[in-house]
């Protein structure tokens, strides 16, 4: 279990504090499926960095398994089992798809398993560079092959879907379910999007660097559409400019 106790972060600006978040308290559940979801600048983002150690906390705890791990470096968290994804993965130019997957899971693997378990031919990918040759949704689905990779306990993906066409999103989207269903990994995701929500088993609401209700996908998704029509609209014709 990851559990975040107090956790406050705040940043200075122009002699101004800025509460980023504000005493967040939650707890996450082995082998679980969240989503964190709000309105745009509510903190969600800054939570996913501080829970993998990219960013430090003002105060407050983060224990994994019982483990107080708030003073661990981003290195010590992932050789603990937690993994970040970012927004925007990144490429390698030079590095082949397969050294990348044995690199990050530093044991003895079977990659095409791996590359089939994310929508992919391992024929068509093993002996490929990770360089601008591949599209965003290709690049996605590889970065969450190298935390299958990794076996982890803990793996947080920063809205996946930013920057991908609807094909891939809708890839990306299985590749999560599969992911779920096959791997003993809690998965916590930053996202908007009705068909990621979907596939959650409980979602976590920040606004304001507050939680401000820990609901069910069933329950968010109809307050958003009451609230706000086109928020989580995944991908379709009605979407407002900007939201996806």
């Amino acid at each position: 279990m990851l559990e975040i106790k107090d956790l406050r972060f705040t940043v200075q600006k122009d002699g101004q504090d800025f509460h980023i978040l504000k005493k967040i308290n939650l707890s996450f559940e082995d082998n679980k499926f969240y989503v964190i979801t709000g309105p745009n600048g509510g903190g969600k983002s800054t939570l996913a960095k501080i829970i993998m150690g990219i960013e430090q906390p003002s105060s407050g705890q983060i224990i994994l398994n019982g483990e107080d791990i708030t003073e661990k470096d981003i290195t010590e968290r992932a050789k603990m089992g937690i993994g970040y994804a970012f927004q925007t993965p990144p490429r390698f130019k030079g590095v082949k798809v397969q050294d990348l997957l044995e690199i990050s899971a530093n044991k003895t693997i079977n990659p095409c398993e791996i590359l089939h378990d994310v929508g992919l031919c391992a024929q068509d990918y093993l002996e490929r560079e990770i360089d601008g040759s591949l599209s965003g949704g290709e690049l996605k689905r590889i970065e969450i092959a190298t935390i299958i990779a990794r076996d982890l306990k803990v793996a947080v993906f920063d809205e996946p879907e930013a920057g991908i066409d609807l094909w891939s999103f809708q890839k990306l989207s299985e590749t999560f379910k599969k992911l779920h269903e096959k791997y003993k990994t809690t998965i916590i995701i930053i996202s908007h999007q009705e068909r990621i929500i979907n596939l959650s088993e409980e979602v976590i609401v920040i606004a304001e660097g507050n939680i401000k209700e820990i609901t069910t996908k069933e329950e968010i998704l109809k307050d958003f559409e009451k609230q706000s029509p086109g928020f989580g609209c995944d991908f379709n014709e009605n979407c407002e400019k900007g939201t996806v």
